[in-house]
């Protein structure tokens, strides 16, 4: 309006409140991604994708430094004589310092303020941290609107509430409480040296290691050299490609630029945790109590470094080096995924409908080595027929959970989408058809959903392409096979070909070329940021060579020190 931008004499003032409000709500409104970018800036200064985890969304706003140091918090009151309200959130805990409050506070999902609850926190921690430093507060109260007075402030920024000193006196109790439990493991820094060293009144902490198991002294916060690694996941300085030799630039990447697929990629939505089935609820729950503490870590803050071969990729974290198993990674992330968004699904349609009777009998074919005789081929039509007419019988089902769809002439024309932005390679279908005919235990409910999960999973899972590796020796595969003629038609077509033995199929061979170049851009902005969101990988992982430990920065640095 041109009577605000009047007395709008600096952009740069309103900006960083712009920014401090979408914060605020990026970390209540978890399940909604934001992103605040300043017109003409290269990179936004709020980016949140959607997310299940409180934490997530905290550490992805205000930094991990805060979120490591978060202790949550919940309080309720039932006595409808005095207070009735709920209040879930995070507080700092004794380690963390910091100049200013940070305090974000949501009353009915709605960001306000209550000075008064606010001096009441700030005299608990006033007690507890040192000198001069402030907390970081997130609250969301939940009580009857009729109990909120808001118009005590004109622009009804400022809130007061029923009963207000109940309330905050319990709020304020179990904030001390929980101060007083976490303040075991409090941290104090020295001052003035230049390597401010932290002192715990633990020994050592617990990191991540291959088997998740283990210790790593505290160090000082300045990083020595050998200790120094790749810290941001964007730059393309320290991946594999940096040092190969660089091809013309392909389609895929012609189509679209970087940065804005991974924007997009970044927006992908994972519906809420929450099952209507006790089964599912059950197999979620499976996942969550049996996870690796250590791999999670390492997951969660792992940065993508290249494609080792046709199956492992190299990841790093921290000062380690891991080559990870991409198919078994995949294919836990999508059972997960297939779990979590159940019932939830958005759709891919197929262009064609594909008969259910032809793709089983062509993965039939693909199991039987001995494909020849008439008793095979009417063994298989048999085995077809049932299977499409279980399947059939099965529509209602596989549609409503799983966005399965298959029509009354027994055509497959519709499949879930289990990660944004990703379709699975279709030659696979046949395969993942009979599986769902032979495989899956229609009988009982939980083992039905999970052996229905365990064959997605295995079908969206990020395979090798059918097609051979067109690089190195696998270019072999794409030369023409030499024809047997005559004496006479060889010195005749001798004058027009040449090299015909060493000849490429150049179209088979650009389209091994492209599913490959796929699969890995896959892995690298699809995978792996997935991964770090939605993976809790499972214990078995630490030791069926999902995750292989293959160098250490510390015990390089001292091998090539000796040299």
């Amino acid at each position: 309006m041109s009577a605000r931008r009047k007395t709008l004499q600096n952009s740069g003032d309103d900006y960083p409140k712009i920014v401090d409000l979408l914060s605020r709500f990026a970390i209540h409104h978890m399940g909604v991604g934001f992103s605040c970018r300043k017109h003409g800036a290269a990179r936004a200064d709020v980016h949140t994708v959607a997310t299940s985890s409180r934490i997530d969304a905290i550490r992805s706003v205000y930094g991990v430094s805060v979120a490591r140091n978060l202790i949550r918090i919940e309080v309720s009151g039932d006595d409808p004589s005095s207070s009735i309200f709920n209040m879930k959130g995070f507080i700092s805990n004794s380690n963390y310092v910091a100049k200013k409050i940070t305090m974000v506070l949501f009353i009915n999902d709605r960001l306000v303020e209550c000075s008064a609850l606010k001096r009441a926190i700030e005299i608990v921690y006033a007690a507890t941290l040192p000198r001069a430093s402030k907390p970081f507060v997130y609250m969301s109260i939940t009580l009857p609107p009729e109990h909120v007075d808001v118009n005590i402030h004109p622009t009804k920024r400022e809130v007061s509430l029923l009963n207000q000193e109940v309330v905050i006196e319990k709020i304020q109790s179990e904030v001390e409480l929980q101060l007083t439990n976490s303040n075991e493991t409090r941290i104090f820094e020295e001052q003035p040296s230049p390597s401010v060293a932290a002192v715990t009144r633990k020994d050592t902490h617990f990191g991540p290691s291959a088997s998740g198991g283990a210790t790593t002294a505290s160090k000082s916060q300045k990083v020595p050299v050998r200790k120094m690694v790749r810290t941001d996941s964007s730059d393309p300085a320290g991946r594999l490609h940096a040092y190969m030799q660089v091809k013309p630039s392909t389609q895929l990447e012609r189509n679209a630029s970087l940065n804005s697929v991974r924007s997009s990629i970044r927006q992908r939505r994972n519906p809420k945790e929450s099952a209507d089935l006790t089964s599912i609820q059950e197999l979620i729950d499976e996942i969550d109590n049996s996870y690796h503490s250590g791999l999670l870590e390492i997951v969660r803050g792992c940065t993508y470094v290249g494609m080792a071969d046709d199956v492992f990729a190299l990841l790093q974290y921290q000062t380690h080096l891991y080559l990870v198993n991409v198919v078994n990674l995949s294919k836990e992330l999508m059972y997960q995924q297939v779990l979590r968004r159940f019932a939830h699904f958005n759709a891919i349609q197929l262009s064609d409908p594909a008969p259910l009777p032809e793709l089983i009998m062509l993965a039939l074919k693909e199991e039987d080595t001995d494909a020849d005789g008439s008793d095979n081929d009417d063994l298989r039509k048999k085995i077809a027929e049932m299977n499409t007419e279980l399947l059939k019988g099965k529509t209602e089902m596989l549609e409503e959970y799983f966005c399965i769809y298959i029509d009354p002439q027994g055509n497959l024309s519709r499949l879930p989408v289990i990660l944004d932005q990703y379709t699975p390679d279709m030659d696979r279908v046949p395969e993942f058809v009979l599986c769902l005919g032979n495989d899956v235990n229609w009988e009982d409910e939980r083992s039905c959903f999970q052996t229905i999960s365990a064959a997605l999973a295995n079908f969206y899972a990020m395979h090798p392409p059918i097609l051979p590796n067109p690089s190195g020796d696998g270019l072999q595969h794409y030369r023409r096979k030499p024809v047997v003629v005559s004496l006479d038609e060889e010195l005749n077509r001798s004058d027009t070909i040449e090299g015909g033995d060493n000849e490429i199929e150049h179209e088979l061979l650009a389209e091994a070329e492209t599913a490959w170049a796929q699969r890995e851009w896959s892995v690298q902005h699809i995978l792996v940021p997935a991964m770090r969101l939605f993976l809790k990988p499972p214990k078995s992982m630490a030791n069926n060579g999902t995750f292989v430990q293959v160098a250490s920065l510390e015990k390089l640095y001292k091998i090539f020190e000796r040299c």
